[in-house]
């Protein structure tokens, strides 16, 4: 047995003898305690280090809340001939022994065993796993820095360390090594520059007297290894704690600990960087300090270490109690509701009422079939008495053929090309094939398959159509995998991903499933591309490493990549492995995007961006989603049925004195602009008067046109995609001066408003009430009645001297059109 082994069997069998640590003292609060973190450990080498956390216990309400006192309460060594402890929980070594730690505040005692060995021996360090850290640590391989493309003045460094061998060879050996000075290791450029001691781009780095300086020095005169003899290599990271509530304005100190092939662990805390998903929620410094802000929330903090990656969750709760039989008393009609209010009671927000049936059946029918609901069938709805009288709303509305057109189109935007790159006709069948998709509702995991898939003619095939527009291996994979699985891979096509697991590798061997995509026929020419082309299963192909040049076989990102039998498409053994169940990317991606749609907000944000380092708003109903989802045979529409039925989507928009704040947890309904679309074929529907579409059949609507290449300053304004974008998929969400002025400036608004052939016209011309006409040109805008002092105004106006009847017709509806309330779905 060598002399590491039998060292580390004795520093287990004195570990396991040393008494309990945390041992409150009885004068304290009942059930209230101190605990350290780790409660024993090993300091190992002169060098070494450990972070501890010291944290408070105190019961509320039968449970324990703990809060971190690390750095706001005396912690001490009973040893301090063997160790020493900043304050700021920091654990270092002076000589061999036992160390005691200590911890105390309000007549609570706690303590932490520390056993300390070889503390004057100080190994020489290796490059991967202790200068390498320091290095990214420092940003020096960040991408503003040497980490860039083509490195920065003559030092190139791989992106955030993801290639140390790059890293070692650019350090010792290019320009001869000039950045070492082995005889003068003081005098290395590689610790001149940083320290400022010489003039230095990046500006000071390193501190001269600190401890990341001495490990870089101490690397140099023990040779510059790239290696230490039979070096360990890292397993992983974990970070602890891994869950904390803090309430705003608190801190919570991490641990970032490194697990390594030996069955050994070290603290590397001060040599992780940290990012957190919400720094308005919870901000973390350099050294793992987490900081809550005053906005109640939740934010993931990553922390990162030689491409290991480990996050802990942060949950920041609004001020006060909310008793939990308030939540109790909630209605729940299915597991979503369940799983809204139980993250609504940890973050202790309370959520607003029920919106009305009038708001209920606009937000739905527009929701579901893109259009406002008529008068009848929304005075209709609100005389209906029953009780289920939402939920049979929603499956009328499913059944419905505008539904197909609607959501279709929607995919469109994702999947459709430019037509003057892949051709007209191309681009018209896809266009078809998916609304045939949708008016079939045919399954999302066979609509996926299909795409994948897809070989044929691209007149007559119409997913073959996007394998005419993304014709590379690495065009198409970035976008499957973006599209159905919520993986965003594009960083790894030239480096590693800076915050997930994928590097190069990964990145080409997933396109190698696409390498054998063949095309015979008529080729792309720009800026018309009219001919037929078929896609097809070649006999071969192959993709290489941009680096290497090492052929890559197909291989999936995680979990075992399927058999490819000889003949088979490699496209096929993808498909069975991006839907097979023990891939859970493919559910929550797909569930996640139509929750977006019909809230405004994903669980995940952004919708495409699935990943550990940016979890889920409710991380328990993504996951109970999507096993839904799959239950129930991938069926889109009854994944709406299931979210539409729910209570969360029925409460109404306006926020109250527990919510205001709240923009992820659904305490309320977020309000959307209206698609682009929706609007168009809304003032179509309240004026009696559709747009005519070129290239449209007559009295086709705003969401049946298959190209935005087809002309529409009102589709322009309220941002449909681009048309010279490649591809045309990017849509503006937001408001702006431009839909503001032309609401109120179209000519083509005004037109329909002012026809004598259209329904405003009509309803001056009838005989019915001014009470009447207001309260129906309300119906027709707003979905719902006119109250008492917006029925007496607008009548108000019919009397008036002089007043023309048509007039006021118009300019009332002109005037409810330039409103949030019709702008807005609520």
């Amino acid at each position: 047995m060598d002399r590491r082994v039998c060292a580390i069997a004795l520093i287990v069998g004195v570990i396991a003898q040393l008494p309990a640590a945390g041992a409150p003292l009885p004068a304290g609060e009942a059930g209230a305690e101190l605990r350290i973190s780790p409660a024993s450990f090993v300091l190992r080498g002169a060098g070494a280090r450990q972070q501890v956390i010291v944290t408070g216990v105190r019961q509320l309400d039968g449970a324990g809340i703990e809060v971190d006192r690390t750095g706001e309460m005396s912690l001490r060594t009973e040893t301090p001939s063997v160790l020493r402890v900043s304050a700021g929980g920091v654990v270092t070594p002076i000589a061999d022994g036992i160390g005691v730690l200590v911890a105390e505040e309000d007549g609570l005692a706690t303590r932490a065993f520390v056993l300390v060995v070889e503390s004057h021996e100080a190994p020489a360090p290796s490059f991967e796993q202790d200068v390498e850290p320091v290095l990214a640590r420092a940003g020096c391989d960040s991408g503003p820095c040497h980490g860039k493309a083509r490195g920065q003045n003559g030092f190139q460094l791989s992106l955030l360390g993801f290639d140390p061998e790059l890293d070692y060879r650019s350090l010792t050996m290019d320009l001869s090594g000039r950045r070492l000075n082995r005889m003068e290791p003081d005098r290395s450029l590689f610790l001149l520059k940083p320290t400022g001691a010489i003039p230095h781009g990046g500006g000071r780095r390193l501190d001269p007297n600190g401890p990341a300086y001495a490990t870089l020095l101490h690397w140099i005169r023990g040779g510059s290894r790239r290696r230490r003899d039979g070096e360990v290599s890292l397993q992983g990271i974990s970070v602890e704690p891994g869950e904390r509530m803090l309430a705003p304005g608190a801190t919570q100190q991490l641990i970032v600990t490194a697990r390594y092939s030996d069955g050994s662990s070290r603290d590397v805390t001060h040599l992780a960087a940290f990012l957190s998903s919400e720094s308005a929620v919870a901000a973390v410094n350099d050294a793992g300090l987490v900081k809550a802000g005053p906005i109640p929330g939740e934010a993931a903090v990553m922390a990162r270490f030689l491409g290991r990656i480990a996050t802990a969750s942060i949950r920041i709760p609004l001020p006060g109690r909310v008793p939990h039989e308030v939540y109790a008393a909630l209605p729940k009609k299915s597991f979503i509701d369940e799983l809204v209010w139980k993250k609504l009671e940890k973050l202790g927000i309370v959520p607003t009422e029920p919106a009305g049936d009038a708001t209920f059946i606009r937000r739905a029918s527009i929701d579901v079939i893109g259009r406002l609901p008529s008068p009848a069938d929304l005075l209709a709805f609100l005389a209906d008495t029953a009780s289920d009288k939402r939920e049979r709303l929603v499956q009328r509305l499913l059944e419905r053929p505008e539904y197909a057109d609607h959501w279709a189109s929607k995919w469109a935007d994702l999947l459709r090309p430019n037509p003057y790159r892949v051709g007209i006709k191309a681009v018209l069948n896809l266009d078809a094939w998916l609304r045939m998709c949708f008016r079939e509702n045919r399954p999302f995991d066979r609509f996926v398959r299909d795409i994948v898939t897809a070989r044929g003619s691209t007149f007559e095939r119409g997913p073959a159509t996007i394998f005419r527009d993304r014709r590379s291996p690495d065009e198409i994979a970035p976008l499957v995998a973006q599209l159905f699985l919520g993986i965003r891979l594009e960083c790894a096509k030239c480096h590693h991903h800076p915050f997930e697991a994928y590097g190069q590798e990964d990145f080409y061997g997933l396109a190698a499933f696409f390498a054998r995509v063949g095309y015979k026929g008529a080729s792309l020419s720009p800026p018309i591309s009219g001919g037929e082309e078929v896609v097809f299963t070649a006999a071969s192909g192959a993709v290489r490493h941009p680096i290497t040049g090492v052929e890559l076989a197909p291989k999936t990102l995680f979990g075992a990549t399927p058999a490819i039998a000889p003949g088979r498409d490699p496209r096929e053994a993808l498909a069975d492995w991006m839907l097979a169940e023990d891939n859970p990317y493919f559910a929550r991606a797909a569930v996640n995007r139509v929750w977006a749609e019909v809230f405004g907000v994903g669980l995940v944000e952004p919708v495409d961006d699935l990943r550990a380092t940016n979890p889920a708003s409710n991380v328990e109903l993504l996951d109970a989603l999507a096993a839904t989802f799959r239950r129930g045979g991938c069926d889109l529409k009854k994944l709406l049925r299931s979210i539409l039925s729910s209570h969360v989507y029925g409460l109404a928009s306006a926020p109250n004195a527990r919510n205001t704040a709240d923009t992820r947890n659904y305490s309320r309904h977020y309000r959307q602009r209206l698609r682009a679309e929706v609007l168009v074929d809304a003032v179509g529907d309240i004026s009696g008067l559709p747009d005519a579409f070129d290239g449209m059949p007559p009295g086709s609507r705003a969401a049946e046109i298959w190209t935005h290449r087809t002309e529409s300053i009102s589709l322009d304004a309220f941002g449909r995609p681009d048309p010279n974008q490649d591809p045309p998929c990017q849509r503006t969400p937001d408001t702006s001066l431009v839909q503001a002025l032309h609401l109120m400036n179209s000519r083509s608004f005004h037109e329909k408003i002012t026809s004598d052939s259209g329904r405003i016209a009509a309803l001056a011309a009838c005989e019915k009430s001014p009470q009447e006409v207001v309260e129906q040109i309300y119906l027709l805008v707003y979905s719902r009645r006119p109250d008492a002092t917006e029925l007496a105004r607008a009548v108000a106006h019919f009397d008036a001297p002089g007043a023309s009847r048509r007039r006021v017709c118009e300019d009332l509806t002109w005037a409810l059109l330039n409103t949030p309330e019709f702008v807005f779905k609520d």
